[in-house]
């Protein structure tokens, strides 16, 4: 076996103090995040999203292939596009076309408190689409053949770190995951090899944003926790 050549890491030492605070900070600005679905045409700017995009892309990842991409639509006209592929998808998934719902009966219930539609303004007005495609194949050289590992669970962590950066640099967010997503491939032009995960939409909230009541019930901490 090859020997891999290493470097050396540290982080600054902490106090136990200034480790806990500097935790617990964090934990609750990240409490205060919401899933927004009224935004504020206000532009954002462009650096927050790159500085974004960079912490998505420092993710730990399968063999360190960084299977990600993330486009950055901001013209009015892919904007429009997306709206339009996205709803039509969303008609046939609540059966808002005339014919049966693509969803179940259960699921359509469980999105009900939530008060979700076909209707998805928010991908015209936010001034921001950030579009996720998942890497199924092409390593660090992204050329198309080299095999990627664990794909789906490095994307989903960069997502997570995408959207805490956003909300750390006071933006609101909201992720849509219209069924199926392969126009996403076909707006953004990406190649064949790579997977629509998901569209993060990005920007201020409107003046007059409400949430559904229902987003403030989250589990308690100790029913998602146990210390063996």
């Amino acid at each position: 076996m090859p020997t891999a050549e290493m470097i050396p890491y540290k982080l600054a030492r902490l106090s136990d103090e200034e480790s806990a605070a500097r935790a617990k900070q964090l934990s609750r600005n990240l409490q205060q995040r919401r899933t927004c679905r009224d935004f504020s045409a206000d532009p954002v700017p462009t650096e927050v999203i790159e500085a974004a995009i960079r912490a998505a892309g420092s993710a730990p990842s399968g063999a360190n292939h960084q299977p990600w991409h993330f486009a950055v639509v901001a013209s009015s006209e892919k904007k429009r596009a997306i709206r339009e592929a996205a709803e039509a998808e969303e008609r046939r998934f609540y059966g808002a076309d005339g014919s049966d719902p693509k969803a179940s009966e259960e699921w359509l219930a469980a999105l009900a408190d939530l008060g979700t539609d076909e209707d998805k303004p928010f991908l015209e007005t936010a001034p921001m689409l950030i579009v996720v495609f998942a890497q199924r194949k092409g390593g660090i050289a992204e050329d198309g053949v080299t095999q990627n590992y664990y794909v789906n669970e490095s994307v989903g962590i960069a997502c997570g770190m995408l959207l805490a950066t956003l909300h750390e640099a006071g933006l609101a967010t909201l992720t849509h995951t219209p069924s199926p997503m392969g126009f996403l491939r076909e707006v953004c032009a990406r190649p064949e090899w790579e997977k629509p995960v998901m569209i993060v939409v990005v920007g201020h909230p409107a003046p007059d944003a409400t949430v559904p009541a229902h987003a403030l019930k989250k589990k308690p901490y100790e029913k998602i926790s146990s210390w063996l």
